[in-house]
């Protein structure tokens, strides 16, 4: 388990300080501070086959769509995704 914690989900890069439930969980219950609940619950990704080019263009709709973001702050959040841990593995 990564005893290291972010300040941005390791996943979707939603700021974990924004999540309304405080953050994923793990097997335990316990809060993860790595993952946020929008992606990990009970120790596993919510939806894990989800690639890194679906989770950029759903990362860009909720950012334009439902948070209205400035386009140029979209883009630099998508492009920022590939850097996270979970993305970030040694295939």
């Amino acid at each position: 388990m990564d005893k290291k914690c972010y300040k941005q989900c390791q996943s979707c890069g939603m700021p974990l300080k924004a999540d309304k439930q405080g953050g994923g969980t793990e097997q335990d219950g316990s809060k993860s501070c790595v993952y946020c609940s929008s992606c990990y619950k009970n120790g596993e990704f919510i939806n894990p086959g989800t690639t890194l080019k679906e989770m950029q263009e759903l990362v860009n709709k909720v950012l334009r769509d439902e948070i209205k973001m400035n386009r140029i702050f979209c883009w630099l959040a998508v492009h920022q995704i590939p850097k996270l841990k979970r993305w970030n593995v040694p295939k």
